[in-house]
């Protein structure tokens, strides 16, 4: 397995999300249909929003695969979803879905929807002949039965003896009185509120401990009152029955507040929240159920299954056809995973998708797992984007972590497997996380979460060349590549060994320690990344084996007696065979036939070990408390007298291992015991191992197999008590057939590795000099970084020879994208495209006019760094069959709610949230009048926002000219009709319109345009060296993103001259016509607008913000002065209460500055 198993001593039941609902389709073009894999889905809180989001005549087609590892979860998805459908009331399906009590009529309808779906889903044939079948498919048999299973479970529950009925109530009591206890304040829900988080603080916090005290979302007495039945939908999980509800749930949390605390003339009260809440459930429902009657049903697809599990079975259904790999469905399971064949066809169910959304899933795995799994499910188009995402915090910076649990450079990591976070890339981000950064810039020590979601694409599909075709895969150096290899094989499980440990946390101890059970990587897992790189790069069979050979030297170098590594090489030579990455020498000597080995006809490689556990030798860690011991990490091991060797890809389940076959040929079958956790049965744990360590080490009746607790720095200060030094939980001698069996262990099916994507070679670029070869990749001196990309262009064209052969002639460079290079030879010229974006000003070249060949080595680019993303970091990409913002994710604007800029203290909070777009690297060059266009355009932005919220500078405005402060020339007029929320991004949009002008189109709008200087109350905004070039680029973005009522024609004059935007010059147009005129009914309402509607076109501006992970984004509270004597605080800095402008140390020194600060102190 590739995540390490662990001992489960607490489950989590998650019914409920814990983050509010995002479109899954904003970063997708309009009207390109969006197949989209939800890992870790969760509830579908998501999948609604999304369906509501798109609107009811989108003509977009939705097909949504959501997997879960927990049926429950499922199970609670389709009970919702199919009273929806069935138009039930939305008071009844909130009732059912959100309380954990329940009054007597939601009770029976829970009841007697659990009845209809057991009906009709005895197989998978009688449910595709459903009514429900057209629009929820089921894409295993398992995922069906057990999601039965658990309707059933519904529908007894309340015949259970009074017994069970009691004990299930005195959990839900105990939690809730623990909660109620515990949580003062809780910021769980309030992050929905994102810059308004504070101003909900209070209520949410009081909703939160109203929800755990009663179970409902009710503040009225009688509903309170009339909720006494527990929900059975909260009672089942993967926990069994018991009390698995997580204690930071809350209904709320799924929901965007936003508008309601925003727009708020007053206090906002428990009532309203909720009120809005169920309103916003009940639209998405409604437009779900609307969906289904229109000419293109979303179709939602459920796959019980663990994440990468889930993946590994569609991605060998994809290579292979194969719909059984025989991968387990998750851990403590032995059921595996079988794709149905009715939907798994040609023409079928997706087994590619262009989005791909993780959920937190980095928090449980590891973002690594999460790459590797998916990411050989990304479909290989220029649109296709996976979202990845984190909620925990356990190290020292919050804000640093992303890079981090990459374990090497995210250059690096982009070019090793194709995607690269978008805004490491552009250098800012359209969604907020400012309210993140606030609260735990506010408050540190006492942060656990922080949330970051970050968006994937490949490299080049921002570049306008490079995105129209395949870019050959690039080429490394045999030597570096295995050394970058082992360093990051290094960063994964460095921490293993004890020195190592207290080293790299001596500044964050307690953290550490607490999070060391949270391992996240086996051996088998790096297994996996090599295989997704090798695959990926298509590196030669030679080069790999380069790769390969020095990766192992480097490993067998390090070895001491101090390295844990050395117990875990056979492991790690094991995982590589098994996936044939390499075959390590020692496997050259085939395992003796003795032990038991001994009547096997023929001698693998390796061996699968499978261990019978009894249940009373789990004792130890099952009658210990979980909030003592935690979630330990397990592991099995092979040991003697003189050798010890451990296995981290062990699988588990409860049940019995029947030994089958014969001496020659032995094999096991396995009975699960289905009671799991509830029942008596032994724990049976199998790994994979070379079959030498069984015969060559020691003498066979010499070694044993143990099954243990990996020793980490927490598991040794909890368990070494219960366990002993050694944390072996249990073992058995090797030669005891009872408990140990040992079985051939089969080779892998060899998955071919995909050919390159079938769309052409981009048109656009030229290649009249030669041909052009892959980018060869030089490391640094550590190899850790990217040195340099160096594409070879070997010289074809014999004009081309003859002036490069026989002249001095230099060959002349350019850079026409960020991708992409021209070199000139003459009046030939030849383009050669880069994996990743770079910086052609820092090219060099390397000239050999005896061999013919011209090499152009540049830099890898990104954010901050000269050209690549810079040189247009707001793309417009045209894909042939639509047009896709890169960097700038859509929105559907007639789906925002409108922001009151009369609401009650507006400013408190929109003032900060716009002012939050620059980082502190940004606001000193700010203030020091340096020449940076991103700035630039941040702060023209922001004074849009200001002005036509009316926060500052007075009035509102809503008339705003760009004027270039060289020439005084205006060259654009903004109209700003509405302000509104974009809730999933927590931030803010200026709906309006934007007329470019040129000389021609002031000749024909000449009296309107006069009118509307004179009636106007036109503001205009000076802008600077270089920004108008930018804002020419921002605009086709800004259009493009809010496009939902028009197409862009045939006549299209972006298709017709190949280029967005059109221009970038001064007083020329760099929008296309297609949408001009369109939508323009905010102009209507203006007087002085209406006449020159025809003219422009509709935008949605929003703020543009930097990105936390590679700049510092607002001050650190802590590293304020004292005013008065320029100390830290003691222990924090206080704000005078009434200008809340100026910071003490102490009350002393307050005083001293009252008499200086009084005639200033204004709030």
């Amino acid at each position: 397995m590739a995540h390490p198993l662990v001992w489960r001593s607490k489950y989590f039941f998650y019914p409920i999300g814990n983050t509010s609902a995002v479109s899954l389709t904003r970063d997708l073009p309009a009207q390109e249909p969006a197949n989209v894999l939800l890992l870790g889905c969760g509830d579908p809180r998501s999948v609604l929003y999304t369906i509501a989001s798109e609107g009811p005549n989108s003509g977009r087609a939705l097909d949504f695969t959501c997997c879960d590892f927990d049926p429950a979860v499922l199970a609670r998805n389709v009970l919702l979803l199919t009273m929806a459908a069935d138009d039930q009331p939305s008071a009844t399906m909130w009732n059912i879905f959100f309380h954990f009590k329940l009054d007597k009529e939601s009770h029976t309808a829970l009841i007697d929807q659990c009845k209809k779906l057991i009906a009709l889903s005895g197989s998978l044939q009688e449910w595709n002949t459903s009514a429900y079948a057209p629009s929820i498919r089921m894409c295993t048999e398992y995922t069906l039965t057990e999601l039965r299973r658990h309707w059933t479970l519904y529908v007894d529950m309340q015949d259970l003896p009074n017994s069970r009925l009691g004990a299930i109530r005195d959990a839900f009591d105990r939690q809730s009185k623990e909660n109620i206890k515990k949580f003062t304040n809780t910021f769980t829900s309030a992050r929905s509120l994102g810059p308004l988080a504070i101003n909900g603080l209070r209520v949410l916090s009081e909703e939160f401990r109203n929800y755990w005290k009663t179970g409902v979302t009710f503040t009225d007495g009688k509903s309170i009152a009339a909720a006494t039945l527990i929900n059975p939908t909260f009672v089942y999980s993967l926990d069994g029955e018991k009390f698995s509800f997580h204690y930071g749930s809350d209904p709320l949390c799924p929901f965007h507040l936003a508008a309601l605390f925003g727009n708020s003339k007053g206090t906002v009260t428990l009532t309203e929240v909720a009120r809005a809440a169920r309103g916003q459930f009940k639209e998405w429902c409604s437009s779900y159920r609307t969906s289904l009657s229109s000419t293109r049903p979303p179709i939602i697809r459920f796959f019980v299954g663990e994440a990468t599990a889930a993946c590994r079975a569609l991605h060998a259904y994809d290579a292979t056809g194969t719909l059984k790999l025989g991968v387990p469905v998750a851990q403590w399971k032995t059921q595996l995973i079988q794709l149905s064949g009715e939907e798994y066809r040609p023409g079928g169910a997706p087994s590619r998708f262009n989005v791909i959304d993780t959920s937190n899933l980095e928090d449980h795995i590891g973002l690594l797992n999460v790459l590797i799994a998916s990411v050989p499910l990304l479909a290989p188009t220029p649109t296709s984007v996976l979202y990845a995402e984190s909620l925990l915090f356990l190290g020292k910076d919050a804000t640093k972590e992303f890079t981090e649990h990459l374990h090497a450079d995210p250059t690096v990591i982009g070019i090793l497997i194709g995607l690269c976070p978008i805004d490491y890339l552009s250098g800012f981000t359209t969604r907020s996380n400012t309210h993140e950064l606030a609260v735990y810039h506010a408050l540190k020590a006492d942060v656990s979460q922080f949330h970051q979601v970050t968006t994937w694409k490949a490299p080049t599909t921002g570049d306008t060349i490079a995105s129209q075709g395949a870019i050959l895969a690039p080429t490394f150096d045999g030597h570096q590549l295995g050394t970058l290899l082992y360093d990051i094989y290094q960063s994964l499980f460095e921490q293993e060994t004890s020195m190592t440990f207290w080293n790299a946390n001596q500044d964050n101890l307690k953290k550490a320690l607490a999070a060391s059970n949270m391992a996240h990587y086996t051996r088998e897992a790096f297994a996996l990344l090599l295989q997704l790189v090798r695959d990926r790069l298509r590196l030669s069979p030679d080069v790999w084996s380069e790769v390969m050979e020095r990766f192992n030297s480097l490993q067998l170098a390090a070895w001491s007696i101090r390295s844990m590594d050395t117990l875990h090489y056979q492991d790690l030579c094991a995982q590589f065979l098994r996936y044939g990455l390499y075959k390590a020498s020692h496997f050259q000597f085939k395992a003796s036939r003795i032990g038991r080995l001994s009547g096997w006809e023929t001698i693998p490689d390796l061996v699968r070990i499978i261990l019978v556990v009894p249940r009373d030798k789990l004792a130890p860690l099952e009658h210990s408390k979980p909030e003592e011991i935690g979630t330990p990490p397990l592991h099995c091991d092979i040991f003697g007298n003189a050798c010890h060797n451990i296995f981290n890809s062990v699988h588990v389940a409860f049940g019995r291992a029947i030994p089958m076959g014969t001496k020659s040929r032995p094999r096991v079958i396995f009975e699960e015991d289905l009671r799991g956790w509830a029942g008596d049965s032994s724990l049976v744990a199998s790994f994979t191992a070379p079959a030498s360590l069984l015969t060559e080490l020691e003498s066979p009746h010499a070694l044993s197999i143990g099954f243990g607790v990996r020793n980490t720095p927490a598991a040794c200060a909890t368990l070494i008590k219960k366990l002993g030094i050694s944390l072996r939980v249990f073992s058995a001698r090797l030669m005891d057939e009872s408990l140990v069996h040992v079985l051939p262990e089969p080779a892998l099916p060899t998955k071919i590795p995909r050919t390159a994507p079938s769309y052409p070679h981009p048109e656009a670029m030229l290649t009249q000099i030669g041909e052009s070869g892959a980018a060869a990749v030089e490391l640094d001196e550590q190899c850790e970084l990217i040195n340099s990309l160096a594409v070879r262009v070997s010289v074809k064209d014999q004009q081309s020879v003859s002036l490069f052969g026989s002249s001095k002639i230099v060959p002349e460079i350019s850079q026409l994208s960020p991708c992409v290079l021209r070199v000139a030879l003459g009046d030939r010229v030849q383009d050669v495209a880069y994996p990743f974006p770079v910086s052609g000003s820092a090219q060099r070249l390397r000239l050999a006019r005896k061999s013919l060949y011209i090499e152009v080595i540049v830099p890898a680019s990104r954010s901050l760094m000269p050209d690549g993303m810079k040189l247009n970091p707001f793309p417009v990409i045209n894909t042939g069959e639509s047009f896709n913002t890169w960097s700038i994710h859509r929105v559907n604007l007639s789906q925002l709610p409108i922001l009151d800029v009369n609401a009650k203290k507006l400013g408190e909070w929109l003032n900060p949230h716009v002012g939050s777009m620059m980082s502190s690297r940004e606001l000193r060059l700010r203030k020091k009048q340096r020449s940076d266009a991103l700035m630039f355009i941040k702060d023209t932005l922001h004074s849009i926002f200001v002005r036509s919220s009316g926060i500052q500078g007075g009035s509102v405005q809503r008339l705003f000219a760009l004027r270039d402060e060289k020439t005084n020339n205006c060259d654009t007029v903004f109209f700003i009709n509405d302000l509104r929320y974009d809730l999933s991004s927590h931030t803010m949009i200026c709906d309006g319109y934007v007329l470019p002008l040129t000389k021609k189109l002031l000749v024909e709008i000449e009296q309107p345009f006069s009118n509307l200087l004179r009636q106007g109350n036109m503001v205009n905004l000076s802008v600077f060296d270089g920004e108008m070039q930018s804002w020419k680029q921002l605009l086709p973005a800004f259009v493009e993103r809010c496009r939902t009522s028009w197409d862009h024609g045939n006549s299209c004059e972006y298709k017709a001259r190949g280029m967005i935007p059109l221009t970038e010059e001064m007083e020329a147009d760099p929008l296309c016509s297609c949408g001009r005129g369109k939508d323009t009914e905010g102009m209507q309402k203006v007087g002085p607008w209406k006449k020159l509607a025809p003219y422009v076109t509709r935008v949605a501006m929003s703020p543009l913000f930097a990105v936390s992970y590679l700049e510092t984004v607002g001050r650190d509270p802590d590293a304020h002065k004292c005013s008065v004597c320029r100390r830290r605080g003691k222990p924090r800095l206080k704000t005078c209460t009434a200008c809340k402008k100026v910071r003490y140390c102490s009350t002393e020194c307050q005083k001293k500055d009252w008499k200086a600060h009084k005639p200033k102190c204004k709030p």
